[in-house]
């Protein structure tokens, strides 16, 4: 089991990322405009580079529901391996068989 002060951390960075992603998109997109003068693009990455760091979606990371695993995530499950397994051995995924031979 992770330790909780991470996972809140990590749920706390993805609040931020929905929070500023509008704001992040619309100087991303003034920052990459050619057509705009220099000084106005230049302005709008000094903008970008204020708002915090975790409101970046690089920071966020994948984390197994179940314990908080930082390693070995299946993100279409969002489950890490091992409590993937526990749970296939428990026969809680439907179709999935421990395999054996």
């Amino acid at each position: 089991m992770a330790k909780k002060s991470a996972v809140e951390r990590d749920l706390k960075r993805r609040r931020l990322v929905v929070k500023f992603a509008d704001r992040r998109e619309e100087l991303k997109s003034i920052s990459k405009n050619e057509d705009l003068p220099q000084e106005e693009r230049f302005a709008a990455r000094l903008k970008l580079a204020s708002l915090p760091r975790n409101s970046s979606p690089t920071r966020v990371r994948n984390r197994c529901e179940l314990t908080g695993r930082p390693r070995g995530v299946y993100r279409k499950l969002k489950l890490s391996r091992i409590g993937l397994r526990d749970m296939a051995s428990n026969g809680m995924i439907p179709g999935m068989v421990k395999s054996s031979w």
